[in-house]
């Protein structure tokens, strides 16, 4: 597959993220656009110190679009490299702030050459504090909601539905072309609601 033909999936506004449900081993997420349809999958690779995740065309995997994979391992504050097997380009990167993220979950947004340009963080402090101590008990009351802010414009959203069994996130885009310089490129805030379902779903 070209750089132009993997374009395709990038041009929409919004997308829902599907994890499945009653996976034993590593995690597997659906991508829905607007319409419904399944656009993309993406996989969680099983038994990996390090994060691995990529996303394809469709389930049979045979052609990848973005790859997500973590620095380091099993690390609080690991960054997490995006990288497209169809540009041979590494997109950009994320960072979990660590100790920060325990009460309020804080991810900062990286470009290519590994520059600070903005941050994915959770809507509220107490409302973080809330689904922590509901995580204790295995349920998921609260659904949990981001903001991408680069500089002091919202980059994009993402909104967990709520449902204590099926996870989604909801990611929303401003109407602006998928590569405009001045706006988060969609393979990232695609790549972004990914690891928020994998990642961050793991609280609970």
């Amino acid at each position: 597959m070209t750089s132009m033909q993997a374009a395709q999936y990038y041009r929409y506004s919004t997308y829902t993220v599907r994890a499945k449900v009653l996976k034993l081993f590593g995690g597997s997420f659906d991508i829905f656009g607007p319409d419904g349809d399944m656009i993309l999958h993406a996989s969680q690779k099983a038994f990996k110190l390090k994060e691995d995740i990529r996303l394809y065309r469709d389930k049979s995997k045979t052609q990848e679009l973005l790859t997500i994979k973590a620095r380091e391992i099993l690390d609080f504050s690991a960054a997490y490299d995006v990288q497209d097997p169809t540009t041979n380009e590494t997109v950009g990167a994320f960072r979990r702030k660590g100790w920060k993220s325990l009460l309020r979950d804080k991810w900062l947004v990286m470009d290519a050459a590994g520059k600070e340009i903005g941050t994915i963080e959770e809507d509220s402090a107490w409302l973080g504090m809330l689904r922590r101590a509901m995580a204790f008990f295995v349920i998921n009351l609260v659904p949990q909601n981001y903001r991408c802010r680069l500089g002091d414009s919202v980059a994009c959203t993402f909104k967990q539905n709520f449902n204590p069994f099926v996870k989604k996130i909801r990611v929303d885009f401003p109407e602006m072309p998928a590569f405009n310089t001045r706006s988060l490129d969609r393979r990232m805030g695609l790549a972004a609601a990914v690891l928020l379902c994998a990642i961050e779903g793991k609280q609970g």
